[in-house]
């Protein structure tokens, strides 16, 4: 058996890719997203009620979506720098990996040797125990499982911001995320990342990206703000929250029925 093509990968060929969190932790509802027509999804094991049990479930519900017409790629965010789950999420078939708050290039560094098998790296060998070898059925595994790997690390603080030229040139990170929400609070403008400050800071981050050959991709739900980085050339935008739109979805329908109802904002501004 061949190793598996990695379809986020692959469709990082400049034009735009609209993407969607998915945070309910389940396979299930990713599946529903999945059939959607958004590009790529993010499973999201940094702020949603994600295990490894959780994310192998929702890629096994994406992968039927990740080979057909207009493919829907899987994406899964740790909640931190571990090694050792980053193992756990590569052996259950994982291929893209997206890792928060990553501020300098030794950090990222370090996250493309925990991807990488010895010499250059020290990812764990499991064999014909992961779902990643397909249970020991990929010819020649070990050398070529990092053809297919993504790294994503996200930018999201002044310091990764002032770092990010540095992280863009690691051998081995293959894209650059930034986290607009973190950035503007972390530089004093919490709640608002269309501040001008913000904004040329995550226009830095993008050049620079791009001047290293890499892609570039950001969390972008409110309609102007995704068209804007787009124009500008991100490479990924993720356009939806599904928590988000459920629970906009809710309040608007039941608006129509009660209009008297208090229509709660969000303090991020979607």
């Amino acid at each position: 058996m061949q190793l598996p093509s990695n379809p986020f990968k692959r469709s990082l060929d400049g034009t735009p890719r609209y993407g969607c969190w998915a945070g309910f932790g389940t396979g299930y509802a990713t599946e529903i997203l999945a059939t959607t027509g958004f590009d790529w999804l993010l499973i999201d094991g940094e702020h949603a009620p994600n295990t490894v049990p959780s994310v192998l479930a929702q890629l096994q519900a994406i992968a039927p979506y990740a080979i057909a017409p207009g493919a829907c790629a899987p994406v899964v965010r740790t909640v931190n720098h571990d090694p050792a789950l980053i193992k756990q999420l590569l052996d259950i078939g994982a291929q893209t990996l997206m890792i928060p708050m990553v501020d300098t290039a030794e950090q990222a560094e370090k996250l493309v040797a925990a991807t990488r098998y010895p010499p250059h790296g020290f990812r764990g060998v499991g064999g014909g125990l992961t779902r990643a070898t397909r249970w020991d059925s990929v010819e020649d595994y070990l050398a070529h499982a990092h053809e297919e790997l993504c790294l994503v690390v996200q930018v999201e603080s002044r310091t990764g911001v002032d770092n990010a030229e540095a992280i863009a040139a690691t051998e081995g990170v293959d894209a650059i995320f930034v986290g607009p929400v973190d950035l503007s609070t972390g530089v004093g403008h919490a709640g608002n990342p269309n501040h001008p400050d913000v904004q040329a800071m995550i226009r830095h981050t993008l050049e620079v990206t791009h001047a290293a050959g890499k892609a570039a991709g950001i969390l972008a739900p409110a309609e102007a703000d995704a068209k804007r980085y787009a124009q500008w050339g991100f490479d990924f935008i993720a356009v939806g929250i599904d928590i988000s739109l459920l629970r906009q979805a809710a309040v608007e329908t039941i608006a129509r029925y009660k209009p008297d109802t208090p229509r709660p904002t969000s303090s991020l501004g979607y």
